[in-house]
């Protein structure tokens, strides 16, 4: 009997079809647009951070900071370590739009970057999250190749092309974030409800111009589906040449329209600048003879463990905004797999929370105000997230002398809810379990 082999071979040919487009050379253009506008960009950032203060109000002036799991160990500088920390974000974000020892600089910018978000999970925000995991998915292309100081003093060979999945896996990093924004959006809340925007539109009624129109419920439910609409789909008119400069105009309203109403920081601006790589802009060419075939085919070739993490990276950012599936209720009252997900601005809550520690020999018990410990900052984003009081519970229970037990009454109100309990008030938060499973404590 002959077996025939002939379906395995349409498949042979489109994976052949894929990869040769994956590698065919592309105009360098696109990376380096991206390189200069996102080292502005970050300049623009650690100028603003140490302007306004946020140096000291956000991590000198706290007595306690709320650690990511794994990084315990990691405590803030004194205040003018932390200074000496911004100045130089800011000068190696300055030589990363300049080209200047790219990979060096780069590095260590995401290096010190990413230590500074360690500090305290309150000031988490998902652009600072996506800063951290740009500046390393960008640290491993040659971002540094035309218009660069590293090309100017012979640190880098001048290359006009780059294989197509250099820009591309860019380009899916930037669909990612607002793919998985989208996500977040179908539900309930956010479609039938139009919550939280309609909480927050109602707030904005003195804007001018526009602001009256914030009163009006279909406003705040049109822009509800806009904004869904908008992140589930903007990755691919993007990407079609024919709608791509719709596309971008589009982002540029969105993101505008957000910075106009909501104080979400660099947010807005970083998104309009990193969505140009969508472009296939084209740098002029070379003074130089053109690479040689053989060169060129070479260069779209890379190490196995390169391309492997690579692979690795874009899985688990695909992988990570799902986790929270794993979990039982909704995450928008758990928080449970709520971070490293993309969740933009999918719910508005407000906490208040009191502590209670009981002397175990004695019975007697000592009610606890977090704000006599907590920024005020610190004591409303802990008063909703379940982690963050265990964390409190735990620094609390070191403050008091002998065998102590620690219980909360937390009280969350969430997209226009009533008030309710968060978590068990009779639970001994030093003794539950806040690993990576579900929490049981948490009233579901």
């Amino acid at each position: 009997m002959v077996i025939s082999d002939a379906p395995a071979a349409p498949r042979r040919n489109r994976l052949e079809l894929a990869a040769a487009w994956l590698s065919r050379p592309v105009d360098i253009g696109p990376l380096i647009v991206l390189r200069v506008v996102f080292g502005l960009l970050m300049l623009a950032g650690a100028v603003r951070f140490m302007a306004r203060g946020w140096i000291g109000e956000l991590y000198v002036l706290p007595q306690f900071h709320f650690t990511y799991a794994g990084f315990d160990w990691l405590r803030p500088l004194p205040e003018w370590g932390l200074w000496l920390v911004f100045v130089a974000l800011a000068a190696l974000a300055l030589a990363v739009a300049l080209g200047l020892a790219y990979r060096l600089s780069l590095g260590a910018f995401w290096l010190l970057f990413t230590y500074v978000e360690l500090l305290d999970k309150t000031t988490y925000l998902n652009h600072y999250y996506f800063i951290s995991v740009l500046s390393l998915l960008l640290l491993f292309l040659p971002l540094n190749g035309r218009a660069s100081l590293d090309t100017r003093l012979g640190w880098a060979t001048p290359r006009a092309t780059v294989p197509a999945w250099m820009v591309w896996i860019v380009r899916l990093q930037l669909g990612i974030v607002y793919f998985y924004a989208g996500l977040a959006k179908l539900n309930r809340d956010w479609l039938l409800e139009a919550q939280p925007l309609r909480i927050w539109l109602h707030a904005r009624t003195a804007t001018p111009l526009i602001g009256p129109l914030f009163d009006q419920a279909w406003v705040g439910y049109a822009m509800s589906w806009a904004g869904m609409l908008f992140d589930l789909t903007i990755f691919i008119w993007l990407s079609l040449p024919r709608t791509r400069p719709f596309a971008y105009v589009a982002v540029v309203i969105f993101h505008s329209l957000t910075a106009l109403l909501f104080n979400i920081g660099l947010f807005p601006w970083i998104m309009i600048g990193c969505t140009l790589v969508f472009f296939d802009w084209r740098l002029p060419p070379l003074s130089t003879a053109p690479e040689p075939p053989a060169r060129l085919a070479a260069t779209s070739v890379w190490p196995v463990w390169r391309g492997a993490l690579l692979i690795g990276f874009i899985a688990l950012q695909a992988l990570l905004p799902l986790r929270h599936w794993l979990y039982p209720g909704d995450v928008n009252w758990t928080e449970e797999g709520g971070r490293f997900a993309w969740r933009v601005m999918v719910v508005e809550k407000t906490g208040d929370a009191t502590f209670f520690v009981r002397d175990k020999a004695t019975g007697r018990e000592t009610t606890v105000w977090p704000r006599d410990y907590l920024t005020l900052m610190q004591e409303r984003q802990m008063a909703w997230q379940p982690d963050m009081i265990v964390q409190f519970a735990h620094f609390l229970g070191r403050q008091y002398p002998g065998d102590v037990a620690v219980r909360a009454e937390v009280y969350v109100s969430w997209n226009g809810r009533p008030s309710r309990l968060l978590i068990d008030p009779q639970a001994d938060l030093l003794q539950v379990d806040d690993g990576p499973g579900p929490r049981p404590w948490i009233l579901r």
